[in-house]
C-alpha cells in the first residue's frame, strides 16, 4: 500500500500529464487512500477531469472536490447568454428529448429541472450544457421516471450485463432491485471498474435509481 506522501506524488503526477487541464492551480493532499482536491481551475469540465483522474490512480479510495471554478476574463458570460446557449445545446443533442428540460442560470450557475424516461437522458443533458463557455456548476434536478419493470427482470438483465462487461468482476458484485430501485454491494479492485458496475444498473429498463455501495479494494 502506498503512503500518503507516495499517493500525493502519484496524484500531482497524473494530474500533471493530463493535457486538457491546467494542473498548476489545483492542491492536493491525501489521508489513508482518501484524496483531497483544492485550488482552482478556469472551467466546469477542468473540475470534472480532474476528479476522474485522481479516481483513476491506483490506491485512491475516494474523492473529496474542493475545487472552484473560476473563470478568466475573457470567456465570462452573461446569465442571459449561458441560457441561450444552453437552450440551443439541449435543443441540438439528440439524446435529449425536445422541449422536457427547464434551463435556469444564475451567476453562471446552471440547474436543469424536468422529468425523462432514462438516465442516459438525464446524463446528456447535463453533458451538453456542462461545456459551454461561462458555465461555472452544472445542478442535475432532472427526474428520471422510466416505463415499469418487473424487479426480478432487471436483475437479470443487470447481472447479465455485468457478464459481459469485460472490466468487471461479476462474481464479486451483489443486485438487489425493488420497485425501479437498484442496490449494488460487493467488492471491485478500481473506480473503473465501480464505474462500469453503475452503469451497467443505469443501462436496464426500469431503473431510476442506483445505489452503488461497492467497496475499492485494491
Amino acid at each position: 500500500m502506498r503512503t500518503n506522501a507516495e499517493l500525493q506524488s502519484a496524484v500531482m503526477e497524473a494530474l500533471a500529464w493530463e493535457p486538457s487541464i491546467d494542473a498548476a492551480g489545483i492542491g492536493v493532499s491525501t489521508e489513508s487512500g482518501i484524496v483531497m482536491l483544492s485550488g482552482t481551475v478556469k472551467s466546469l469540465p477542468q473540475k470534472w477531469t480532474a476528479v476522474r483522474v485522481a479516481q483513476r490512480v491506483a490506491g485512491v479510495k475516494a474523492v473529496t472536490d474542493e475545487i472552484v471554478v473560476k473563470l478568466p476574463g475573457d470567456t465570462e458570460r452573461t446569465d442571459a447568454d449561458i441560457a441561450r446557449a444552453a437552450v440551443n445545446a439541449l435543443d441540438w443533442n439528440v439524446s435529449v428529448p425536445r422541449n422536457r428540460v427547464k434551463v435556469i442560470v444564475e451567476h453562471g450557475r446552471i440547474t436543469l429541472e424536468g422529468e425523462l424516461r432514462f438516465h442516459y437522458e438525464k446524463m446528456a443533458a447535463e453533458r451538453a450544457v456542462s461545456h459551454l463557455i461561462g458555465v461555472t456548476s452544472v445542478s442535475n434536478l432532472i427526474s428520471v421516471k422510466p416505463p415499469k419493470v418487473s424487479a426480478g427482470d432487471v436483475k437479470h438483465r443487470i447481472e447479465l450485463a455485468l457478464e459481459r462487461a469485460a472490466e468487471v468482476d461479476a462474481g464479486n458484485i451483489s443486485v438487489e432491485a425493488a420497485e425501479g430501485k437498484v442496490t449494488l454491494s460487493g467488492t471491485v479492485k478500481s473506480w473503473a471498474e465501480r464505474d462500469e458496475a453503475e452503469w451497467a444498473a443505469w443501462a436496464a429498463p426500469g431503473v431510476f435509481r442506483v445505489e452503488n455501495d461497492l467497496r475499492i479494494t485494491p
